[in-house]
C-alpha cells in the first residue's frame, strides 16, 4: 500500500523538478533515500535510564526500534569508556520514512515555538539535510505530561541529489518551510 506523501512525490514533485531542472530521464530526478534520526544521552547521571527514555521516545515518534550506539573511545574527562551505549539512532526507509517526513513537515514542524521555517544552510555540499530538534514534545504522539527529561535529536535526510541546490529544491517541493531570512551581512568596521 502507497502512503499518500509518496504518491504526492511522484505525481507533483517529479514532475515540478524535471520541469525546473531540465531533467531528461526520470532517474535523474532527486529523490529521498533515507532519513537517519539519532539522539544521543550525554553526560546524563543515570545513565541507563536515560536511554531507555530516549529508545522510547524514539520508537514512538518513528514507528521503529532504535539501535544503541556505543562510543567509539575512551574519554576520561567525560567519564566515557569504550563500547559504553550512548546513545540511540533508527534509519527510516520506504514507506515508512515517507510517512515520517509527511508527519514531521506537515505537523511536528508548525509546532516548534516561534517557528519561521529551518535554516536552508544545514546542507553537507552532497545534497543531504540535517536537522537538530531540542524538543520531542513538537510530535503528536507524545504526551506532554509524560514526559520526563528533554531529549533532543538530529534528523538527517539523505537524498540522491548531487548538488545543495537540487536536495532544497526537492525539500521546498515537498514542503520543508525553508526561511527566508538571508544571512545578515557583517558589520563593517569604522
Amino acid at each position: 500500500m502507497e502512503n499518500e506523501f509518496h504518491r504526492y512525490y511522484k505525481e507533483r514533485v517529479m514532475p515540478a523538478l524535471q520541469k525546473l531542472h531540465g531533467y531528461k530521464n526520470v532517474h535523474q530526478i532527486p529523490k529521498v533515500e533515507k532519513v537517519v534520526i539519532n539522539t544521543s544521552i550525554g553526560s546524563q547521571s543515570d545513565v541507563k535510564q536515560a536511554l531507555e527514555e530516549a529508545k522510547a521516545e524514539i520508537a514512538l515518534i518513528t514507528g521503529q526500534r532504535p539501535v544503541e550506539t556505543l562510543a567509539k573511545k575512551s574519554i576520561s574527562n567525560f567519564k566515557l569508556r569504550k563500547g559504553q551505549a550512548i546513545g540511540a539512532k533508527v534509519t527510516l526507509r520506504g514507506e515508512r520514512m515517507y510517512e515520517f517526513l509527511e508527519r514531521f513537515i506537515k505537523a511536528a514542524l508548525p509546532r516548534i515555538r516561534d517557528f519561521r521555517g529551518v535554516s536552508p544552510r544545514c546542507f553537507d555540499n552532497h545534497g543531504n539535510y540535517t536537522l537538530g530538534i531540542s524538543d520531542q514534545s513538537i510530535f503528536p504522539e507524545i504526551e506532554l505530561d509524560k514526559i520526563k527529561r528533554n531529549i533532543g535529536f538530529d534528523v538527517t535526510i539523505v537524498t540522491t541529489a548531487r548538488t545543495d541546490a537540487e536536495a532544497k529544491s526537492l525539500l521546498s517541493e515537498m514542503g520543508m518551510p525553508f526561511s527566508d531570512r538571508a544571512k545578515k551581512p557583517a558589520a563593517q568596521p569604522a
